[in-house]
């Protein structure tokens, strides 16, 4: 169980920084954090059923974007229900994980364009280009079929190009 347990913290540091991108760029903001640490406590949980022959970085990463999936669901209906009673909701700074080291007005707008994009689409979007996964790997990383993936993204990238203009292509 020993050589387990430092086999998977040699996983864990290799793929936390992307986790923890994933999670951000996905919608958990401040919470990132936590959807990471749960995504790699569920990892280790299920391990037995990971396959062998498949990557563990896309397995990983779709755990990370389904936790994340949930918590956004589930802030939206504590939000929903806030708005119903009557008082604002927590509002919050939003999130520009990688703001602090690149400054610049193009990427502060382009990454708020890409908050903006559905959820579906956003999701592509971030796979593909802020966490550089092939087509294949997004696609099992979010579950989708590879057309839904490529279609996905396509519509995203048009919104995009309409929102923040030429700057992408």
């Amino acid at each position: 169980m020993a050589g387990d347990l430092a086999a998977y913290e040699v996983l864990v540091t290799r793929y936390s920084a992307v986790a923890h991108r994933t999670a951000a760029l996905l919608g958990a903001g401040d919470e990132a954090e936590d959807v990471v640490q749960e995504a790699f406590v569920r990892a280790f949980r299920y391990l037995s059923g990971f396959r062998s022959d498949a990557a563990f970085k896309p397995w990983l990463l779709r755990i990370v974007a389904n936790l994340t999936h949930d918590l956004t669901r589930s802030r939206g209906r504590r939000n929903d229900l806030v708005l119903k009673i009557g008082v604002e909701p927590e509002t919050r700074a939003p999130d520009d994980p990688e703001g602090v080291a690149i400054a610049g007005d193009r990427r502060a707008r382009l990454l708020e364009a890409v908050r903006a994009l559905p959820e579906r689409e956003r999701q592509a979007v971030v796979c593909r280009y802020l966490l550089q996964l092939s087509e294949a790997e997004t696609a099992e990383v979010l579950g989708w079929p590879l057309g839904s993936v490529k279609s996905r993204t396509f519509r995203g990238l048009a919104r995009l190009r309409k929102e923040v203009g030429h700057e992408l292509s």
